[in-house]
């Protein structure tokens, strides 16, 4: 059997979802002792089967029978299971209580659980209050900070970025577009008040991690403007796959990350159902969903700011999304995890805890960061302008 269009759009009852995983480990050769929704009960191919799963099996409407029985023989057998869904966290990742994102990683998926991604804030929709120019200093929503030891992703999906750093850079990207920084040794960078007043501003600050042999690397940069991404058509209806890093099908992202990874955002239309396989050199395989829902591998619901990760365990590669009739956009994280451990105190990821007491003496000594352009570059009039930089401490 094939699987129906309806069958993975379909909303279910409790009744419904019951009868479904009776079906799906009926199918199974394996004894799964099942969650305790319901009283557990196990189930044996054909063998047991408690009375309440087999109630719902003998009273469902037929519709649901046939589209969950359809569903269920059509299951692959490298279907990557859905480990969790879990919902964002509020945050004030900067301290001022005006400033709240929805946090996903680490406030929905912890640390150890998301290597090689370590953070994920989503900001906005928000009104903007007005736009500065690259020649400019005022506007910083995010003023002056420093970061170590990490990969970080800007990436707008509406409004525009803007951005001041270390190396000398100042620049006004438009969504959908992104920033990336493999910040290495270190950075100070500015960032906010790209997007013109009164007009909407949303998007995502990502960091990853890096391998810790390649936390003393000199910092790297780009950005990446709407006409420059690669963008990959998934059905007649207009759904689209951006391909922000990594590979996906026969393109590769622009973004140049110290790990393996693959990042994708994703933009489906109504009652439309994405299949995606995770390449094969990776092992962790995260979804968040930012606008509408649907339905992961025809089971699992998953609504707006939400967070999946998948089992992938036993070589399992395959998931599906089925939207909902509002569609969905979500953003894939899939990577290569580290195992490494670092060292996580706020803007610094270090290997260990000799390498961050030597980031906060260079910071507090005037040396940090270790790489960058001889002028003040707080000081836009100052941009290309040759001064002596203060003293450093060797590292």
């Amino acid at each position: 059997l094939t699987r129906p269009p309806s069958a993975c759009a379909l909303s279910r009852t409790k009744a419904e979802t019951a009868r479904y995983r009776a079906l799906r480990y009926l199918s199974s050769s394996q004894s799964i002792s099942l969650p305790a929704e319901k009283p557990r009960f196990m189930l044996t191919r054909g063998l047991r089967l408690s009375f309440w799963p087999a109630l719902c099996l003998l009273t469902a409407p037929a519709r649901v029978v046939t589209a969950l029985a359809a569903r269920t023989c059509s299951m692959a057998p490298d279907e990557m299971p859905v480990r969790y869904v879990r919902s964002a966290q509020r945050a004030t990742p900067t301290g001022d209580p005006n400033f709240v994102v929805q946090q996903s990683m680490p406030g929905a998926v912890p640390e150890n659980e998301s290597d090689p991604f370590l953070m994920c804030d989503e900001f906005g929709p928000k009104t903007s209050r007005g736009a500065h120019g690259t020649d400019s200093d005022s506007g910083f929503e995010v003023a002056w900070h420093p970061h170590h030891g990490m990969d970080i992703l800007s990436y707008f999906v509406a409004g525009n970025g803007r951005h001041a750093d270390s190396l000398g850079n100042r620049e006004i990207f438009r969504s959908p577009g992104f920033q990336w920084l493999s910040v290495g040794s270190g950075i100070e960078h500015a960032e906010g008040g790209g997007t013109p007043e009164g007009e909407l501003e949303h998007g995502f600050q990502i960091w990853l991690r890096m391998p810790t042999a390649k936390m003393r690397d000199a910092p790297r940069y780009g950005t990446v403007e709407p006409e420059k991404q690669v963008v990959v058509p998934l059905d007649a209806a207009g759904s689209v796959a951006r391909v922000i890093a990594g590979p996906f099908r026969d393109a590769a992202g622009p973004a140049e990350f110290a790990v393996a990874v693959q990042m994708l955002d994703v933009e489906l239309k109504p009652n439309v159902e994405f299949a995606y396989e995770r390449p094969e050199h990776m092992d962790n395989v995260m979804f968040y969903n930012f606008a509408g829902s649907g339905v992961l591998n025809g089971d699992e619901a998953i609504g707006k700011q939400q967070i999946c990760r998948f089992d992938t365990s036993g070589g399992r590669r395959k998931a599906t999304f089925a939207a909902g009739d509002e569609g969905a956009r979500f953003l894939v994280f899939t990577g290569k995890m580290t195992r490494e451990p670092v060292v996580w105190h706020g803007p610094f990821v270090c290997a260990d805890r000799e390498m961050l007491m030597d980031v906060f003496r260079q910071h507090q000594t005037g040396a940090f960061p270790p790489v960058r352009v001889p002028y003040n570059y707080k000081d836009a009039r100052a941009r290309g302008a040759q001064v002596t930089p203060p003293p450093r401490k060797p590292l």
